[in-house]
């Protein structure tokens, strides 16, 4: 991993946070892209980071200037890691209706967006790497989670087909399927949960960095569950 350069999406929350030191602790070099400002005091710093805050996914220009101020500063692009993205627990009787479009463009258009700017760069790599987040819960629905599983379902047919597109590229495409993570916000919201079922931040970002290696180069369009005891 010592050298390759990392763009992560979503990268100041607290899964693409972990990630990001992941990686940097793996000796990659990497952009920390997100919608917030600016970074937590966690992220990783230093000669080989590059913070992007206040970047609206969203936007198709504004994720080309993302990835463009990556390829600028390190001189090209290995791995896009699309962690941003958003959640919404939402009856559909009484819901509002423009749940569904706002966590499609949290969701998919984000990984969409990003991943089209950064094609270039990763075709030029040889050994480029997209890794999309997904969710468990898209494949199987259950009550006030049709919007996001839907969202998310979407992020997977993304993966699916974006890898076939760039089979003879040398560019995969895959996704991991998480279960519910262990974090300050969920624990807070199911606070008689049992936390220790749901998977650990650290587990999850090395499944993600394994898929980002250049050793899973025999693996694309795979939706892996990461689902731990739950």
């Amino acid at each position: 991993m010592s050298g390759r350069v990392y763009a992560i999406t979503g990268a100041f929350g607290a899964l693409g946070c972990a990630v990001a030191k992941a990686a940097a602790g793996q000796g990659a070099r990497v952009a920390l892209i997100d919608f917030a400002t600016s970074p937590p005091p966690e992220a990783p710093q230093g000669a080989e980071v590059l913070a992007l805050g206040g970047v609206d996914l969203t936007s198709p220009a504004a994720a080309q200037s993302a990835v463009d101020a990556v390829v600028q500063r390190f001189g090209g692009l290995d791995v896009l890691i699309n962690v941003a993205g958003g959640f919404r627990w939402e009856m559909h009787e009484g819901g509002d209706p423009e749940t569904w479009s706002r966590l499609f463009l949290m969701n998919v258009q984000t990984a969409s967006n990003a991943s089209r700017a950064a094609l270039a760069a990763l075709k030029a790599s040889g050994s480029g790497r997209i890794v999309n987040i997904g969710a468990n819960g898209a494949v199987k629905a259950t009550t006030g989670m049709g919007p996001y599983a839907a969202s998310k379902a979407g992020v997977h047919k993304l993966t699916e087909a974006l890898a076939e597109e760039l089979k003879a590229s040398g560019v995969t495409v895959n996704a991991v399927l998480p279960s519910i993570l262990d974090t300050a916000v969920n624990r807070a919201d199911m606070p008689d949960a049992d936390f220790s079922s749901w998977v650990k931040l650290e587990d999850l970002a090395a499944v993600i960095l394994f898929l980002a290696s250049e050793e899973a180069r025999a693996v694309t369009g795979a939706l892996v569950p990461v689902t731990g005891k739950v």
